[in-house]
């Protein structure tokens, strides 16, 4: 049987609906969305002695379900179908004697003005705005124009929905242009995924009396879980906001059904504020034996534990999902700028929304266990925030890491998932994770005590590595005697206090473009300068070049550890024009013949990195790196000299020797690896 059109327009056609009405029989016909769905929604704006006119009603059930359940009787119903219409009178004549079907056009009605509080219409709007040609669009001013009409002032328009970008854009400009109140509702799924996938939408345009001059726009979402409306700054914002939501929708229909390949990955968002609470990661594992108890968990990443490799990289959460045991398993990550109580209150607010992400062939009724890691939220403490007109807003935070230590960290908004820079505290500050949120939003004292930090350890395992490569320098002797040391790239500090602190006669020079840095690695890392440090505020690339034309081969060790603000570009550490041939060729002159120049390269663009390498290697002759394991860092350690080249084993026994050298009696020391360690994957490119 044919009931589709052959084209769009014949939706409005009333000789396509005669046929479609005539071949169907009584059965009715719903677009989409269920009394029941659409219910709640309509008891909000529908009075029961409202007057309500159904536009293009067809044989839908809406209106007749209306009546008798009471919720309105003065109802007219109206189509452009002389059969549907001649169905619908001998279905409810005798039985809804209050209610009214009509043959009219609803846009050249007989009705006088202002005659109705509800215009209610399902479907109809989007049968009839099926393109943007200009006779459509003509046809769709003439329906809303009628519909205003016969509304009255402070009546309602209830639109129901698929909310297709055109539609609701149209709807949504013409009506906040005529002064009215539009408010869009998601209506709540019933859960029957087999009827329809897309999310229906109810718009309400409330009629106000237009007012002279440019009256502000009065633009509203509710979304399904909640009544409060949220103000939206724009149609624009509107229709994106709906868009969110029908791509969540058609997410949760396609991954019910078959397994994720990728992982997926989506933000929810805080309702008052809307700015994500949790970032979920949906990771499946077809290697994992399905059994009735093993099909789907929730995995709560502690606070401030989101960058750790195994829970911040696809492959880390590959390997917790598998070490898990669950077919599915949904990662879930804390923000820092919200408040947690606790596991209870975690799994309460998400119980609802994850059991939407739920893995096909999930047993009805199935109890979804909740994990983590010990079995609470992790605890962190936002110490300082701030805004650096160079670095953009930043913040320095306590977290509690595995077992009993914890870390201080600098974490750069623009850039959340990366830690800045991080120290271990010896005698943490009172943590505050699990304290209630203050009344007053004030952002926490930089004058507050920041607790001692252990200037002995070395957080970053690039860090690690670089330290290690000033094994590389020349001499018989394991200690170098005096240094110099130019580091660029400031951050917490940890890289030059180490330098300092543990190399006793090394001078170290510290550039840093940005003056807040030098500010927050004071105050909040412990750094200070002094007689063997100094700090220059200063772009390095400036300062370099300064150093090459008054100064050169004067530095033994340069390093290089600072990050590139521009997040379009594949590599996030260094910045390019550092790694251009005409500036390294100026890092080469200042380093001395027998000196070492360390380079911590960033970089995700495979192309852009080859280029890299190349342009090091006819800069420097002899050429050594080192890969981060679980990281994208790679140490690259560069020499002016081809005649220092020293194999592995040389590598390892300097490195060997360097670390005795430094482990003094009285001076800590972490001994949670060796600087040979680091070396070990050290090779030659």
């Amino acid at each position: 049987m044919e009931l589709l059109p052959r084209s769009p327009g014949e939706f409005g056609s009333a000789r396509y609906w005669d046929r479609f009405f005539r071949q169907r029989g009584q059965r009715p016909f719903e677009w989409y969305g269920t009394f029941p769905e659409l219910c709640p929604v309509l008891h909000k704006y529908v009075r029961p002695r409202d007057k309500v006119l159904v536009v293009g009603c067809g044989n839908s059930e809406l209106s007749e379900q209306m009546y008798d359940v009471g919720m309105c009787e003065d109802i007219v119903n109206i189509d452009i179908s002389d059969a549907v219409i001649r169905q619908m009178q001998e279905r409810s004549g005798s039985t809804r004697p209050k209610m009214s079907y009509l043959l009219m056009d609803m846009l050249q009605m007989d009705f006088p003005d202002a005659h109705f509080q509800v215009v209610l219409d399902k479907g109809t709007l989007d049968a009839l705005l099926t393109d943007e040609e200009e006779a459509t669009i003509a046809k769709v001013d003439q329906m809303f124009a009628e519909i205003s009409r016969v509304l009255q002032v402070g009546g309602r328009y209830l639109c129901v929905s698929l909310a297709q970008a055109h539609v609701l854009k149209k709807a949504v400009e013409y009506f906040s242009q005529e002064g009215w109140v539009v408010r869009v509702h998601q209506v709540a799924s019933s859960g029957d995924k087999q009827q329809f996938v897309l999310p229906v939408f109810v718009y309400v345009m409330t009629k106000f009396r237009k007012m002279s001059g440019s009256a502000p726009q009065i633009l509203e979402i509710c979304p399904e879980e909640q009544d409060k409306p949220m103000r939206m700054e724009s149609a624009e914002q509107l229709v994106a906001a709906v868009k969110d939501r029908q791509h969540y929708a058609l997410l949760c229909s396609q991954i019910s059904k078959i397994p994720c390949r990728e992982q997926v990955s989506l933000d929810l968002c805080d309702k008052e504020s809307r700015k994500p609470r949790y970032t979920l990661h949906v990771v499946d594992s077809p290697s994992v034996k399905p059994s009735r108890d093993n099909h789907f968990a929730i995995f709560i990443i502690p606070q401030g534990r989101e960058t750790e490799w195994l829970f911040g990289t696809e492959e880390g959460r590959r390997q917790l999902a598998a070490s898990a045991g669950f077919g599915r398993l949904l990662t879930v990550a804390l923000h820092r700028e919200q408040h947690y109580e606790g596991m209870a209150s975690i799994q309460a607010e998400l119980s609802g929304k994850v059991m939407e992400l739920a893995p096909p062939g999930l047993p009805a009724r199935q109890q979804v266990p909740f994990l983590s890691v010990g079995g609470d939220i992790g605890v962190r403490t936002v110490r300082h925030c701030d805004t650096s007109p160079l670095s953009g807003e930043y913040v320095v935070e306590d977290v509690k890491g595995d077992g009993s230590c914890y870390f201080r960290r600098l974490v750069f908004l623009r850039n959340r998932n990366v830690v800045q820079s991080e120290a271990r505290l010896l005698t943490p500050t009172p943590l505050q994770g699990q304290k209630k949120r203050r009344k007053d939003k004030k952002k926490p004292s930089p004058t507050e005590p920041p607790g001692a930090i252990d200037k002995s350890y070395l957080c970053c395992e690039h860090h690690k590595a670089m330290i290690a490569g000033l094994c590389l320098l020349g001499g018989p002797d394991a200690l170098p005697g005096e240094l110099a040391v130019l580091v660029v790239g400031l951050g917490g500090g940890s890289l030059p206090l180490f330098v300092h602190d543990y190399f006793s006669q090394a001078c170290v020079a510290v550039v840093e473009i940005d003056p807040s840095m030098l500010q927050v690695a004071t105050h909040w890392f412990g750094f200070s300068q002094g007689d063997r440090m100094q700090v220059h505020i200063s772009d390095g690339l400036d300062y370099v070049a300064k150093l090459a034309a008054e100064a050169p081969a004067q530095y033994d060790a340069i390093m290089f550890d600072v990050d590139s603000k521009d997040l379009t570009v594949g590599m996030s550490c260094p910045p390019p024009a550092f790694v251009e041939k005409p500036f390294l060729q100026k890092v080469k002159s200042i380093l001395k013949p027998e000196g070492v120049f360390v380079l911590n390269l960033v970089c995700r663009d495979a192309q852009l990195k080859d280029s890299v390498l190349a342009t090091l290697r006819d800069v420097f002759p002899l050429l050594y790196a080192r890969h981060i394991e679980g990281e994208v860092n790679e140490i690259l350690f560069c020499q002016p000299s081809p005649e220092g080249r020293r194999d592995p084993a040389e590598l390892g026994a300097r490195a060997r020797a360097l670390e005795g050298a430094l482990r003094q009696p009285g001076r800590p020391w972490d001994s949670s690896y060796t600087l040979a360690d680091m070396l070990q994957a050290v090779h030659i490119l």
